[in-house]
Parts: C-alpha cells; structure tokens; sequence
C-alpha cells in the first residue's frame, strides 16, 4: 500500500524519518519549482498531477497539509490526512497575515531567512537533541528561493472550503499554528508543530490505526477542536 508524504515548509522527506512505516510503502514527494507568483491551489494541483493518483492515501504535515486540502478538494476519492496543518485560511494566525502587506518575505534575503528559523527553533517544540539536529540540517539544506514563494502562497491562500475527505491531526502545544485557531478530528496531548518528530511514536501508532483499522471518516468538524480530542487529555 503506497501512502504519500508531503513535508512542511523548508523540509524533506527527513522529517518523517522517525515514523514507524513498516506497514506502507512510503512515497515522499520532492518539490517541484513553483511558477512565479503561482497560487498554492494550482500548485498543489500541478504537484499532484506529477506524483499522485486520484484515489490515494495523502499526508501532508504543516505547509504539506495545506496542498493536501486543494488536491482533496479537487480528488474526492483521495484520502487525506493532515498533521499540524491548516484546511482553511481562518486557521491560520492573523498575526502572520499582516506579512502579507509589509512584503517581509520580499525584504529578508534567504540567508537571512535561514538564519532566523535557526533561532527559532524554540517554536516548533523540539527537546530531544536528536530531533534538533534533524530540524537545523533541515533548514541549512533547504531552497531559499522556493520558502519565499511558500510564503507568498501561504499569506495569499484563501481557502475556506473544508472537503469531508480529509482527518486532521493537531498538538495542543503547536506554536506556530495554534490549537485555539484550528478544529481537528483528533488532539494529541502537548504536541508541537513537529510532533511528527518529537512525539513520534503516538503519531506513528495513530496513522498506522487510521489508515489500516478503521473505515476512513473525513472532516466532520465542530467549531471546537477540543469535541474530537483525544480521551485521555485532561
């Protein structure tokens, strides 16, 4: 059974390194260069058009999860499921939008970039040393040019459909795109932005549940993420 793996912004395939997949074969799909300016719907579509047939098994983590949401959108026979991601643009901070009108991403050359997610590392919850290692190589070896058009695309996206194929993941301790803002099918205890990571054991157990166990019930949504949390958070 192949399952397709898109990362976050300014990450590879390592970052789900951690995963148990002994189940599945995983397909991680590499980046394609983006069309100037391009919305992230079509590239998404462009993406998928390349890698993925319509009826797969997708998981997208963080900016993955957004081009997740368009193919599932556009493919109502993909299943998808999105770790520490946004299915809408509501879901995403408004505090990040306002980059979207000082142009900050046209402003900071990619070394600089670089140099500020170095430092921020705080945000995406790693403790293990381990998993902080994994997180700087990431951003040292990532595409200056393709994050600054991820950026673009990002503040850009207006989004606001939620199709009924996809499951969220979300950590109730994810810094950069908060638990309050988002509804999820399912909680995960003190997880951070890269839980995938962190915490990677849970999040293997419960992909592996979702995707070989159970019949695979999309988004049905509250407007309140904590309706679908995990039982055991207190």
């Amino acid at each position: 059974m192949q399952i397709f793996f898109l990362s976050g912004l300014g990450a590879d395939k390592t970052v789900f390194k951690f995963l148990d997949l002994s189940y599945c074969e995983p397909v991680f799909i590499d980046w394609i260069k983006p069309d100037k300016d391009e919305p992230l719907n079509q590239y998404a579509l462009r993406l998928k058009k390349l890698y993925i047939p319509d009826d797969a098994i997708i998981i997208g983590l963080s900016f993955g999860g957004m081009l997740a949401t368009e193919i599932a959108k556009k493919y109502p026979s993909a299943k998808v499921i999105i770790l520490s991601g946004a299915k809408t643009k509501n879901e995403i901070p408004s505090y990040y939008k306002t980059g979207k009108y000082m142009a900050v991403q046209n402003i900071a050359p990619g070394i600089l970039h670089k140099w500020l997610m170095l430092r921020m590392k705080w945000l995406f919850g790693l403790k293990d040393q381990r998993n902080i290692k994994v997180y700087e190589d990431l951003i040292r070896n990532s595409n200056p040019v393709f994050n600054k058009w991820a950026i673009y695309a990002i503040l850009n996206w207006q989004n606001t459909a939620v199709p009924p194929n996809i499951f969220h993941i979300h950590g109730t301790h994810d810094k950069v795109l908060p638990y309050r803002n988002v509804t999820c099918n399912h909680t995960i205890k003190k997880g951070g932005h890269l839980m995938v990571m962190e915490q990677s054991g849970l999040v293997s157990k419960l992909l592996k549940e979702i995707i070989t166990t159970k019949e695979f019930k999309g988004s049905v949504l509250s407007s309140s993420a904590s309706q679908f949390a995990d039982p055991h958070l207190k």
